[in-house]
């Protein structure tokens, strides 16, 4: 006989047949109930056992973690907790768990101890919550680019460029690191490595993605991306996916308008498609908030900051009106900023956007026009020479979350700010292409898809929402 998922048994349209159900121990208790799950819900089915028909050597085999095979007579379940439960009539063992060897057993375990077990924290409730709305999120990403016109480019994870021109990159060689071979001046001779020159894992698919959008019309990337940040903080990783949607003949309005129908479009499936999940995770987070002093503590539930994205239209503020804002509020008069604001030009901070979100507008909101000199080379200059068409979306709890742009399509101008950062331009001489030929208008932004996982699920760090962290001195699994 097929087995059945535990969450379709769960809707109780083969009650009184016989199933069968796979899937792990998370509880038995009095050797009679077994709390068996497989992945597909968070919940568990009862499986009640008849203790005259099972010997006491397989009930021995029984403990958190095995797994099972159990067939048996689906039926309303006569005790209180569950309304189904499966009368077993056949158990099979696959494979045992010595409780006194396995880590993950039915209690609460801390955070940074899941975290050293990253290969078995997928057993608990928190994280099987936690990765199934990622995997839901992931689905609602394609499905929306699907669905409005945008063909997925598989930006190159290999590159030659870098497109943040931060220098923070992961360098890619086969070169012998014990035998470097060496040019006539003493340095690493690339020219004899697999590419021929100095190459990196990517920061961003973004440059690509623009030069498929001046052919292809809208386009978006989704893969992994690598920053050789030495931050040990619960906001980075050294290797994370990004979403990067590119539309050439759209500015920066149409560019906001795409971010926010894209945010509550993902998130309004993930709060259908994930009920059950997410009100476990709003109940992980209260108890959390509890040991939090009452300062600290969230004015709104998980569900609540969802359903605040997805309800509230987003603010757009220009940059200029928001340092305005914050220079003269009572956080910043009366010294509570950790880092104050006085003047117009400086890079905000996270603290400074969720005071706009959620003390002044109470909504999200969308800044633009930022000062050139803490934006990108790519971003398009505006007719006041000092601020480009740059972009970022604000939530609350999180700050930043979305960061895009106008892309600067003229070529004179680009090639002047290429120059006076200092980047080489014959690395982007591929780039400057598109503005040569067939120029346009044409945006997009970046979203790093963890920032999102973390924000929908409630966590407070993003180790918490990647199957296998990779962060500074971490390298396990």
């Amino acid at each position: 006989m097929k087995h059945t998922k535990i969450i379709d048994l769960l809707t109780g349209k083969n009650l009184l047949h016989e199933v069968k159900a796979k899937g792990w121990v998370k509880t038995f208790r009095n050797n009679q109930f077994i709390a068996l799950n497989d992945g597909s819900t968070i919940k568990n089915i009862q499986c009640v056992l008849d203790l005259d028909k099972f010997p006491a050597d397989l009930l021995k085999k029984i403990h958190t973690g095995a797994a099972l095979s159990i067939t048996g007579t689906l039926v309303e379940s006569q005790g209180a907790g569950q309304n189904i439960e499966i009368q077993v009539s056949k158990l099979k063992v696959y494979g045992e768990a010595n409780p006194e060897e396995y880590p993950i057993q039915p209690k609460k375990h801390s955070l940074e101890f899941l975290r050293e077990n990253a290969h078995l924290r997928i057993r608990t409730n928190m994280f099987g919550a936690i990765m199934r709305v990622r995997s839901t999120l992931s689905f609602a990403v394609h499905k929306y680019f699907q669905e409005n016109g945008f063909f997925y480019f598989n930006a190159p994870i290999i590159t030659g460029s870098d497109a943040e021109g931060a220098g923070e990159m992961f360098r890619v060689t086969n070169l012998d690191l014990n035998n470097l071979p060496k040019d006539e001046q003493g340095n690493i001779d690339y020219s004899q490595d697999f590419f021929g020159k100095t190459t990196n894992l990517t920061v961003s698919g973004q440059l690509e993605a623009e030069t498929y959008a001046m052919a292809l019309g809208s386009v978006y990337t989704f893969g992994p991306t690598f920053r050789a940040e030495n931050s040990n903080t619960s906001r980075h990783l050294a290797e994370f996916w990004m979403i990067e949607p590119e539309v050439a003949f759209i500015k920066l309005d149409e560019d906001m308008d795409l971010a926010e129908d894209f945010i509550k479009n993902v998130i309004s499936y993930t709060l259908d498609k994930c009920q059950d999940d997410l009100l476990f995770l709003e109940q992980r987070l209260k108890e959390e908030e509890k040991s939090k002093p009452q300062a600290e503590r969230s004015e709104m539930s998980l569900l609540e900051k969802l359903k605040f994205v997805v309800e509230n239209n987003f603010k757009r503020v220009s940059y200029t009106e928001a340092i305005e804002i914050l220079k003269n509020s009572k956080p910043n008069k009366n010294k509570k900023f950790k880092y104050p604001i006085n003047e117009w030009g400086v890079d905000l901070q996270s603290e400074h956007e969720r005071f706009l979100v959620e003390k002044h507008f109470k909504c999200p909101v969308i800044l633009f026009d930022y000062p050139a000199d803490i934006k990108a080379f790519y971003m398009r200059l505006n007719e006041d020479g000092k601020t480009v068409r740059a972009m970022d979306v604000l939530f609350p709890g999180i700050g930043e979350i979305v960061g895009g742009s106008e892309r600067e399509e003229r070529y004179d101008v680009l090639l002047d700010k290429i120059q006076k950062m200092g980047i080489d331009e014959k690395e982007l001489s591929w780039y400057l292409d598109t503005r040569k030929f067939g120029t346009a208008p044409h945006s997009g932004f970046g979203l790093g898809f963890e920032r999102l996982v973390l924000f929908v699920t409630g966590m407070s760090n993003i180790r918490d929402v990647i199957p296998y962290p990779r962060t500074p001195n971490n390298a396990e699994f």
